[in-house]
């Protein structure tokens, strides 16, 4: 396999890796958000049971302390994808980079 299909196919990977990692951030949110909603009838049916009164405000206070949890989680996984994707990408940058000025080279020496 020449240099270039190699560059080629690490520059696949590395889209292919990206891809994946924005389906699983897109897949965690929605999981994220579902969590909110059962935390939401959690806390209301938790007030029935309590014989107290539902109100916004602790609803709201509920969400906010459910909200800063996921919302570090989140932040922690969606740091741990840029980073590795960063990376990747920018190493298949580099090596297709280098592979076009080879190919070039070849070309002009070609050409001469």
């Amino acid at each position: 396999m020449s240099t270039q299909d190699q560059n080629y196919n690490d520059a696949e990977r590395a889209v292919n890796k990206t891809e994946n990692s924005l389906e699983n951030a897109a897949d965690k949110t929605k999981n994220t958000i579902n969590e909110y909603a059962d935390k939401a009838r959690n806390y209301i049916d938790e007030q029935k049971r309590n014989n107290t009164e539902s109100t916004k405000e602790g609803f709201f206070e509920n969400l906010k302390a459910n909200a800063t949890e996921a919302w570090e989680d989140t932040k922690d996984f969606a740091e741990k994808a840029w980073e590795s994707t960063k990376d990747t990408a920018s190493d298949a940058w580099e090596k297709t980079k280098d592979a076009s000025e080879d190919v070039k080279a070849e070309v002009r020496k070609a050409t001469n």
